[in-house]
């Protein structure tokens, strides 16, 4: 009887210890959810706040509080090899005395290589945007990045898995592994005026949950140099290092605009920020969560900007609009009946101001939709009805991004397989094959042997290539010295060997 009451006592210890280490494991836990719940009801009271009276008196504090538990910080890791073998380190011209001092061993020191490898730390913001764990940020932010970590505004830290990204608008999606999270509002940034204020949230240096604040400087800008489409917003909300990827945000606590960078000479904040416009976001990140990646709506022209002597000699008025300077054989507005000299003055119902509105807006459309062109032809308007938008050509970035072969992310190229339109971009025959080369990373592999933008690869080893699959294919050969390659260049075939990364 002793025993058995004896066991059971000792049962009821050793519960009990489990309970308690158990509660220990899971306390610090519960209270960042506890923590985080608590928000999640104070930014949906402040959203509520901000629809009714959005610039009432606790306008900024309402907007803070609303846009607290969406916004994250990311902490990214790379890990980058040298391109090119380091030099040894010099052996410094010391007196005797030291050499005697050190013994034999004392030029073994100098003779140790640099280290082949090294690892570079990235710091960024995001918004979340769904209660199941995606988050909106910059592709700058986690590009080439083999770690990410989330931290939510209550401290609690989730690996990140790269959904996809979009380099041509410096968009990405990552997703973590959470439930019950509070999304941001995207607002409709078409709405946005100049002289509106808005707030820029994230980690500047680091420093998390920072809110900044000011107005809307400008809106449009393009030819900015940081993406290939650009349309940005920009502001004097304070954006420093580590605001990539963070919401610009409007009194009524929608998200009008990812922040991506600065205009600055200095490094630091000059009062120049620039936002990705959140129409353009919205698309991008439904089509990499849908598709794992954007697809992009084509027309297959040429556009050049209206100038005022080009518009009149088409007894054009004004000079808005966008003038078509070339039209692709076979594309999508060549089968509409487009033409070279027609101004497009209309999209989808959407008056044209520039060339640089009506490229995002063709390639924010999505290939296989029908669309009303209005064209200013021979001095009348004419409507060309049920454009089908075909598909971006495509392109394959061979870097350093996540999941790719490693035998193909040391080369550090772009390149896309050569149609006929980009044959005839470049000079040569419709009739030539290969891929093209439209990028070579500084101090990579590529650039070590010499390749160049515009290269046309024809041939990898013994084998001839026609396009990027049979291009991909050619590479697993890439032995452990390298290989040779042919190239076009202009009118000139030579040979290059290619060395090997590994």
């Amino acid at each position: 009887m002793f025993r058995q009451k004896a066991f059971w006592i000792t049962m009821a210890f050793v519960s009990a210890a489990v309970l308690v280490t158990v509660a220990a494991w899971r306390l610090p836990t519960l209270i960042s959810e506890l923590s985080y719940a608590a928000e999640r009801g104070q930014s949906l009271a402040m959203r509520e706040l901000l629809s009714s009276d959005p610039m009432g008196p606790v306008g900024f504090q309402a907007v803070a509080k609303a846009l607290r538990p969406s916004v994250v910080s990311i902490n990214s890791v790379s890990r980058i090899r040298t391109r090119a073998p380091r030099p040894r380190r010099p052996i410094p011209d010391l007196p005797e005395e030291f050499r005697w001092f050190f013994g034999p061993d004392f030029e073994r020191f100098f003779e140790l290589p640099f280290p082949e490898e090294f690892v570079q730390r990235g710091l960024g913001s995001g918004v979340i945007i769904s209660e199941d764990g995606y988050i909106l940020t910059n592709n700058h932010v986690v590009a080439q990045a083999q770690e990410i970590e989330v931290t939510l505004s209550d401290g609690r830290r989730f690996p990140a898995r790269i959904v996809g990204t979009d380099e041509r608008t410096d968009l990405a999606v990552l997703k973590i592994d959470a439930r019950g999270l509070v999304p941001a509002v995207l607002g409709d940034s078409d709405k946005v005026e100049v002289g509106e204020w808005v707030v820029a949230i994230g980690s500047p240096f680091g420093l998390d949950q920072t809110v900044t604040a000011g107005i809307i400087s400008a809106k449009g800008r393009a030819d900015v140099g940081i993406a290939d489409y650009e349309d940005f917003i920009q502001t004097d909300a304070a954006i420093n290092p580590g605001n990539s990827g963070g919401p610009l945000v409007n009194m009524r606590g929608e998200v009008i605009g990812i922040n991506t960078a600065i205009a600055s000479r200095s490094g630091g904040f000059m009062g120049i920020g620039f936002a990705i416009p959140s129409n353009m976001a919205k698309v991008v990140k439904d089509a990499i969560i849908a598709h794992g990646r954007m697809e992009r709506g084509y027309l297959g022209i040429t556009l050049q900007p209206l100038t005022e002597e080009l518009a009149q000699s088409f007894g054009y008025s004004g000079t808005k609009g966008a003038l078509v300077a070339d039209v692709l054989p076979d594309q999508p507005a060549a089968k509409a009946g487009i033409q070279p000299g027609d101004i497009i003055v209309e999209y989808n119902g959407v008056p044209v101001e520039s060339v640089n509105q009506l490229r995002n807006a063709v390639a924010t459309t999505r290939p296989g939709t029908k669309v009303s062109i209005v064209v200013f032809r021979q001095g009348k308007r004419i409507e060309i009805k049920d454009v089908e938008i075909g598909k971006f050509p495509e392109e394959e970035v061979l870097g350093r991004g996540p999941g790719r072969e490693e035998s193909v992310t040391d080369l550090g190229l772009r390149v896309q397989t050569l149609t006929p339109e980009v044959a005839r971009q470049l000079g040569v025959p419709e009739t030539e094959t290969g891929v093209v080369v439209t990028a070579v990373e500084p101090g990579s592999l590529a650039a070590a042997a010499g390749i160049r933008p515009g290269d046309i690869i024809q041939v990898v080893g013994d084998r001839r290539v026609t396009n990027l699959a049979e291009f991909r294919d050619a590479l697993r050969n890439l032995g452990q010295e390298g290989i040779r390659m042919q190239i076009r260049r202009g009118d000139t075939r030579l040979f290059i060997f290619l060395r090997s990364g590994r």
